[in-house]
């Protein structure tokens, strides 16, 4: 139990069943910012009772991807603490404890009944068009529990239960949700159910975040707290993220991806913690672009919608370029290393020279290396010449007035104290203005790049410097 009851403690607490996609993750998030906001704890807690359903691989998969958003932990199940073990597979005798105390209190008993005959209960019951409740079939006397059947809990009393949630306010719901729920499977292991409550008392978790598909099962839990005599946390119910149509929950078909299928698209992680942050809260103010930090020191429950929200992939895009421009120069060169070693593509020898202007126009790191090793940057290479078919093409003008203009540059750019691409297109926009400029601009840009299409002249002319510059507009003169 928690040693401080004015510390937050927060929990995730996911099956390892398959990918992370952003609906768990956004649940991590908001537990964690909630945790760091006020100096608490987070746990990493596996509930892995359900092997039928496990997938191997998940619980690393889940390591990984959150800490590629940098959601670290302070207990956990790969790095131990003070309510070890963090696996529900390894606290089995913790749920047996628990399950004895309810036993010896009268509020549980094997289930007497074969899984076909609860089956018959369940038809009788559809039949007449009535919800199935266990709770009537529920026998007078039962004998001892000895692990061969399942164990179910006993409802104490039928009554209407109301709550508080820190999102939704005032909640109730009434008798109808209760029922005499199996506590511990007849495999040994506990149910969802009974589990979780058992792992948040013994580890002091005091706020529980979670989707609304759990609303209707609060009362047969809250039951349950009483039952065993523990206080309850409380409760905050996370707003559901939508498909983009925005009329049905996000699931797989509607692109809930695997969150790490994003980094190797080339997202960013502050990114991606900015975008999930936003989706469903707000700060309260007119921010969007915001720093962990600055979400952290935001974060309240009080901001959460209550309604679903979008899940927007082309805000996602919007969030990572911008992110992408808050990086430095140096920072950004780095990433797309890194990203680019992930891949099948090399970094050319003149990456650190075009890295601004990468970093201006990528809205991914996948999309700076696109363009990077996808023709965009040849220019940078002595591979690529124009034709002077090219050269003409654009300028709207014979050759021998390209011819002029061209030799003119050369004779502006010579000159030059400092040559950048502030100081090139100072000299040389002038100029194109008064005389046309496409017939300066097109042939000096085609004349450096090679391409159709490329950046702009004075870009380029920072990008290759004066002696390549100088050299290349040399070259196509020879071709009028």
């Amino acid at each position: 139990m928690n040693p401080n009851p004015t510390k937050v403690v927060t929990r995730f607490a996911p099956s390892p069943t398959g990918f992370m996609h952003v609906g768990g993750v956004r649940t991590a998030l908001y537990g964690w910012l909630f945790a760091r906001k006020h100096g608490g704890t987070f746990i990493l807690r596996i509930e892995d009772t359900d092997k039928k359903r496990e997938v191997a691989g998940s619980i690393e998969h889940i390591v990984e991807s959150l800490r590629w958003l940098g959601l670290e932990w302070n207990e956990g199940v790969d790095i131990g603490g003070p309510h070890a073990p963090y696996k529900q597979s390894e606290r089995l005798a913790s749920y047996q404890k628990y399950a004895r105390i309810l036993i010896d209190k009268g509020y549980a008993y094997p289930d007497p009944y074969t899984e076909e005959e609860v089956a018959v209960f369940r038809q009788r019951a559809e039949d007449e068009k009535r919800p199935f409740l266990y709770r009537e079939h529920r026998p007078e006397v039962f004998g001892a529990w000895d692990g061969t059947k399942p164990l179910r809990f006993k409802v104490p009393m039928i009554k209407r239960y109301e709550w508080y949630d820190e999102v939704r306010g005032e909640l109730s719901a009434g008798e109808e949700a209760l029922d005499d729920f199996i506590l511990i499977k007849s495999d040994g292991y506990p149910t969802y159910n009974f589990a979780h409550i058992i792992d948040d008392h013994e580890m002091g978790v005091t706020h529980i975040m979670r989707g609304q598909e759990f609303i209707s099962s609060m009362p047969i839990y809250l039951s349950l707290y009483e039952a065993l005599g523990i206080d309850r946390p409380r409760f905050a119910t996370m707003p559901p993220i939508m498909a983009a149509d925005g009329k049905k929950k996000l699931g797989k078909r509607d692109g809930a991806k695997d969150v790490l299928e994003y980094r190797d698209e080339g997202y960013i992680p502050e990114a991606m913690v900015n975008f999930l942050a936003f989706i469903g809260w707000n700060p309260g103010d007119e921010r969007e672009v915001m720093t962990t930090n600055e979400l952290i020191e935001s974060f309240s429950l009080k901001h959460l919608h209550k309604a679903g929200a979008k899940f927007n992939e082309e805000k996602l895009l919007w969030f990572n370029h911008k992110h992408l421009q808050r990086l430095s120069s140096t920072e950004f060169e780095a990433r797309l290393r890194a990203f680019l070693s992930t891949t099948d593509m090399q970094a050319p020898t003149y990456l650190a020279q075009v890295v601004p202007l990468l970093q201006a126009r990528a809205q991914t790191l996948m999309e700076a290396a696109q363009m990077l090793t996808g023709g965009e940057f040849s220019f940078m290479a002595e591979t690529t010449f124009p034709t002077k078919e090219l050269l003409l093409q654009g300028a709207k003008a014979d050759d021998v007035s390209v011819k002029t203009h061209l030799q003119k540059v050369i004779t502006l750019l010579q000159d030059l104290a400092s040559f950048d691409q502030g100081s090139v297109k100072e000299v040389i926009f002038p100029y194109a203005t008064e005389v046309g400029r496409s017939a300066v601009l097109w042939p000096m840009r085609v004349a450096l790049s090679g391409m159709e299409k490329s950046p702009d002249p004075f870009t380029l002319a920072g990008l290759l410097g004066r002696q390549r510059t100088l050299a290349r507009i040399e070259k196509a003169l020879q071709l009028l």
